[in-house]
């Protein structure tokens, strides 16, 4: 197995290109495609402040050095979920990394901050855990990117995930999610901008990319994401792209060619009607947002200001 551009050995294949690299031409890869991502989509400007959502994941440690190694300023942000060993694990691995490379990162803790953690918020609000989680790093992600001054916020994304929310949304016809579903979700009402430089490389090759950049990460899933249905969407779209390669990639991107501009006017119409949550001033279509009611039905702190 021959590296397409050098022909010394290779160190992976990536199907979808139907191509083999070495290690020093995957790592250009990566970081062409990271770069090729951010220019086509708009997602950052040179010179502005990035805010990277940090997990301790392969994905979010990845996008980080990607963009490091692209020359962006870019700080580090990680959440205690408090999920037990996992939360504790997937901490030090994102203290570890920045620690390494001498970048900065900001730290919140549910329980120590905010009186609760992700399995006694998801049973008092009687939701599942993802959805309590996923609640609480979004409203965090965009208080710290406001409050630190900081004009984008970074997830790790990466193709797979996007293209299993896009089959998820799409067995449902989730208009008002499919209207929301894009690499770049602009600021708006309060809200800063959100994109996700990783659209462009699979859950194989993040990985990929770690093990041979030398960045450990956590590897065991979420002890909480058991019974999740994005995993089961990633399964079948795996076995798509097993027997046609580049399948997630002409799914995920054919729909934002061709059939996202259809369902943004919905999602845009709900903006309309936000306004500042009572409580903490995060927009809000209620009079109350969704975090605080979270933080109030879990016995949390008071005022989430």
């Amino acid at each position: 197995m021959k590296c397409r551009v050098c022909r010394e050995p290779a160190v992976i294949d990536v199907r979808r290109h139907n191509a083999n690299f070495c290690t020093e031409h995957f790592l250009r890869l990566c970081r062409d495609q990271v770069g090729k991502a951010i220019d086509e989509f708009g997602m950052i400007a040179r010179g502005e402040r990035v805010l990277v959502a940090v997990s301790g994941g392969k994905d979010s440690l990845a996008v980080w050095d990607l963009l490091v190694e692209l020359g962006y300023d870019a700080d580090g942000f990680y959440i205690g979920l408090g999920i037990g060993e996992y939360s504790d694990e997937s901490g030090s691995y994102a203290r570890a990394f920045a620690e390494h490379r001498g970048l900065n990162l900001l730290e919140v803790d549910l329980p120590g901050d905010y009186g609760y953690d992700v399995p006694s918020g998801a049973r008092a609000a009687r939701r599942v855990p993802c959805s309590a989680c996923g609640l609480s790093k979004r409203h965090l992600f965009d208080k710290a990117a406001l409050d630190g001054g900081y004009d984008v916020v970074v997830t790790g994304h990466n193709l797979d995930d996007e293209a299993a929310v896009l089959f998820g949304n799409t067995l449902r016809w989730q208009s008002d999610y499919l209207g929301r579903q894009l690499p770049v979700l602009p600021a708006r009402h309060g809200f800063p901008r959100k994109v996700k430089p990783l659209v462009r490389l699979a859950e194989r090759e993040t990985a990929a990319y770690c093990v041979l950049r030398g960045i450990d990460y956590i590897v065991e899933e979420c002890p909480m994401a058991d019974g999740n249905k994005h995993l089961g969407y990633k399964e079948v779209l795996n076995a798509l792209e097993v027997a046609s390669p580049g399948t997630k990639h002409d799914f995920y991107f054919g729909f934002l060619a061709r059939a996202s501009e259809r369902f943004r006017p919905e999602a845009e119409a709900e903006q309309d009607d936000l306004h500042p949550c009572a409580m903490c001033g995060a927009p809000t279509v209620a009079e109350v947002c969704a975090f605080c009611r979270l933080v109030e039905r879990a016995g949390g702190r008071g005022s989430v200001t």
